[in-house]
């Protein structure tokens, strides 16, 4: 099954010990019929994580697993799983059960339907009611309002975690520290169009999050001038014609 697979879902996790086995019976119950394989990627969870995917792989042949030797945050995470994905299509969905695995389907069918627009590489979710603290929603609403009115990337919730795209795009855009949360702008500065969709939000399943909302703010505002520098720099041929 996986050495034909035509979606490969990736999933960054560390320190999720206590969802992972739940995370992956629900990728298989939703893709149960398709060619898929599943790329859990350990991020040198410091629990018993590995362990536990580990002893999954018998009961779950499609499901191969990554491990960091030293711990280098979700974007590298993500990185690491689709460069080792075999599929055309990629989906990536947060590790802590928050992100719907029911969802993946329907981004799939969005990004590979036949009257889909010309250049489309990604359809990303759009969490509709989120199953957050108050204090984390307002802090995401304020980190999403500064960078979707500096970048105009038309993204609403650069958090989502979940989406689906395809590798060859993904791979020739830059590689930096937390660029997960500038997809959007990342493939438009590429040439490549984006489309959004609502899905489902849970709340955690077991552990706490590895985020702040000071983190992430602090990280947000040198990564947003960061990217509006890539974005600046970056000259688009429009595509290329063998001759």
């Amino acid at each position: 099954m996986t050495e034909a697979a035509e979606f490969s879902v990736v999933v960054p996790v560390h320190n999720e010990a206590g969802n992972v086995a739940a995370l992956v019976g629900e990728i298989a119950d939703a893709l149960d019929g398709r060619a898929f394989e599943m790329v859990f990627v350990d991020d040198a969870s410091t629990d018993d994580t590995r362990a536990r995917l580990m002893a999954l792989k018998t009961q779950y042949p499609m499901l191969r697993v990554l491990g960091h030797r030293s711990n280098a945050g979700q974007s590298r995470a993500i990185r690491s799983g689709i460069l080792a994905a075999r599929a055309p299509v990629v989906g990536t969905l947060d590790g802590d059960g928050q992100n719907d695995p029911a969802d993946l389907p329907d981004l799939y069918r969005q990004l590979t339907r036949a009257d889909a627009p010309h250049g489309l590489k990604m359809v990303m979710g759009r969490r509709a009611s989120r199953q957050d603290s108050s204090w984390k929603k307002f802090g995401s609403r304020f980190a999403n309002n500064i960078r979707k009115r500096m970048l105009r990337d038309d993204c609403d919730d650069s958090g989502c975690g979940i989406k689906v795209m395809h590798r060859a795009a993904y791979v020739m855009l830059p590689y930096f520290d937390h660029m997960h949360r500038y997809m959007p702008a990342l493939m438009r500065a590429e040439g490549h169009g984006v489309e959004f969709r609502n899905v489902n939000h849970r709340p955690r399943g077991t552990g706490k999050s590895n985020y702040t909302n000071f983190g992430r703010l602090n990280d947000a505002l040198s990564d947003l001038r960061g990217v509006m520098w890539l974005i600046r720099r970056r000259r688009n041929p429009g595509g290329a014609d063998e001759y």
